[in-house]
This record gives C-alpha cells, structure tokens and sequence, in this order.
C-alpha cells in the first residue's frame, strides 16, 4: 500500500525460509508469488485477494508483476490487493518489469531511457506504490547502448522509485556487458536474474550463468519452475479442461503439440518416473519434488509460484518440507531419470584441487 494508509495485517514470516537476493542484503523469501497469466488476467476481483492473503499469511511477502501482464491490469490488481488487505509497504518486497510497454508507440517499449523512466512511473501509478523494490529489464535490447540502460535504471533508483534493479531473459555476455559498463561508471549493477529454470530447462541457468554466480554472487528469481504445469503429472494423459495448457491454447500450442512426439513423450516418461520416486521414496508429489529440487539450487534466490486458486499455494509450500529431504543420493536418482545434466567446464586433463582450498 501507499505510505500512508491503515496497517490491517502484520507479517508473520511463519517457516518460510529467506536468502539474499544476490549479492544484495535484500530478503527475500525462498517461494515468492507471480502474477503472469493469472492475477489481473484469467483471476480478477476478490479471488486475486484471496490468493494474495493465503500466501502472505503463509510467508510468502515477496510478489512479483509487468507491465506487460494482462495489459498492465497485473499490476492494477495486485495494488489494489496491497491497499485493501492493509499490508504494511515494509514488510513486502514488491518486483515489476519493463520492456514490451502497453501502447505501441516507438518509444513505448523497450529499454530506452524515455521507456525506463516513464515505464516505471507508469507502474508506480498502476500499483499505487511510491517506490517497487526491485524494477526488472524484462528482455535485452540490442537497440539501446548498454551505458544508456545502466544510467537509466540507476537514475530510476537514485529517484527512490525503486531500490535495485535487474535482469529477465537476458543472455551471461548482455548481464556481463551491463556490470562492466557499472563497474566502470561507479554505478550499481544488476542484482538478480529472472529467467526459467526447471528439470527440462537447465543449460542457461546452470551452465551459461555459471561464471556469472562466482564473479558477481548473482541470484535468479526463477520462473516456470513447474515448466508450465508439466511437471505436475497433470499433462501426462492429455491437457484437462481448465488448466493452463487449455486457457491459453494458442500461447502454448507449440508445447501441447510436442507432446505428441518423442521429445515430449520422453518427458512424460520422466515425469512418471519422477512421480514414483516422489511418492515412494520422499512421501510427496511429483510437483513438490519439482519446486524443492530448484529451490534447493544454492544459486537460486526465490522460486516464484504462479496460481489460480489459494489451494495451489498452499499445496505448492509444502516444496518447503522436501528440500531437507534431498540428499545427494536421492539428487544423484533424480539425475539418473533427467539423463540431462549440463556438462562442466572442461579441464584439458587438469587434476582437480584440494575440495577443502578455495575452488
């Protein structure tokens, strides 16, 4: 909510777990919740406060948007939430994202500094917010100097319009050009990346960012954790009346029909295998296996949650019980049954270090 306004709720962080979110002293929860597709789009009204409430009752104070979700009414929304649960502004970490803009203008997108600046406050009012905690370049864009960028997001900051900023979907060379050209102005660099990583999308996230976690301490609020409800079982016979394969068809018409063919049944085999050693060894669904097993990820700052209904939160936190349960021999089953584990640096024959020096 504004400043300003009644506080009707305090935050009880419950068991919910917080990391840093990169090299930042910012907290933030290890299970955050997302608005794409859902909040403002497919959910408005009440529901959207019902979903907002279970999981700040739950923990979960970190909640991620764009202005680029259902038009921008994400953001409406989830401010309007904020304002009528009476959540404390400081007890929240609020995210949004910039890039795609909602006119179609030439410089109503993208990352020039007229679309960063007049983008922020233009989520800034649809949120009803003074300031979001962390403001996302939600794409690269090639046709902007990097310097250009960098200076418009800190200038952003330095307005108090948000406290850090960072990246969504950009490639390791864009992040690292960005903290170069920081390092080199005296300016703050991006913190965190948003990008998709689950156990059929691993290569960018585990291996394209590798040098980028040591070098910078970067951290991912990772996205799509569940690659789009596939690795919940619920796919694995055909796509179900109301699910999210089935409410945004023409969107995921390329990974319905993949299904149909051998990569797809590949991963479908997988799941189901992954569904048995869930059930039987760790005592879970295939779904919480999935969301500890990319929260477990030291590399991983918050996984965001994406839902319909309060139950799908609810059920989606008790990830939180399995991460204990991850030991290596059971990580090492898992990668058995994935079969696709990026490949390390290669080492030319080098002997490997002592495990107890630094690395």
């Amino acid at each position: 909510m504004a400043s300003g306004s009644a506080v009707k709720v305090e935050f009880d962080p419950k068991n919910m777990p917080f990391r840093r979110l990169g090299p930042s002293g910012l907290r933030v929860p290890v299970f955050s919740l997302g608005g794409w597709l859902t909040l403002g789009g497919t959910v408005v009204g009440d529901p959207v406060k019902d979903i907002i409430k279970v999981a700040f009752d739950n923990g979960i104070n970190m909640f991620d948007t764009a202005e680029a979700y259902a038009k921008g009414k994400s953001e409406v929304e989830m401010g309007r939430v904020i304002k009528e649960l009476g959540l404390r502004r400081t007890d929240l970490v609020i995210t949004t994202k910039l890039f795609w803009g909602l006119r179609t203008g030439p410089n109503d997108g993208g990352l020039s500094r007229k679309h960063i600046i007049e983008g922020t406050k233009e989520c800034l009012e649809r949120l009803g917010l003074d300031y979001v905690d962390v403001i996302f370049a939600h794409r690269p864009d090639v046709s902007v100097p990097m310097e250009e960028i960098v200076r418009a997001f800190n200038w952003v900051i330095e307005k108090g319009w948000a406290f850090y900023w960072a990246t969504s979907e950009w490639s390791a060379y864009d992040i690292e050009e960005a903290q170069h050209v920081a390092s080199k102005l005296g300016l703050h660099g991006p913190i965190a990346e948003q990008c998709q990583h689950n156990m059929f999308h691993r290569d960018r996230p585990e291996k394209e960012y590798r040098p980028l976690y040591k070098k910078y301490q970067l951290g991912t609020t990772v996205f799509s954790a569940l690659a789009s409800g596939l690795l919940t079982g619920k796919y694995n016979s055909g796509v179900p009346e109301g699910t999210r394969f089935s409410t945004h068809a023409s969107f995921f018409k390329g990974t319905v029909d993949s299904l149909q063919k051998e990569e797809g049944l590949t991963k479908i085999r997988k799941v189901n295998d992954l569904s048995a050693l869930a059930e039987k060894e760790l005592g879970c669904s295939v779904t919480h296996l999935a969301l500890a097993w990319v929260a477990k990820n030291p590399n991983t700052s918050t996984v965001i949650l994406g839902a319909s209904k309060p139950e799908q939160v609810l059920d989606n936190l008790k990830a939180l019980d399995v991460i204990p349960k991850l030991t290596p021999e059971i990580m090492d089953r898992i990668e058995a049954i994935l079969e696709n584990q990026p490949a390390a640096p290669a080492t030319f024959g080098r002997p490997g270090l002592d495990i107890h020096g630094r690395l």
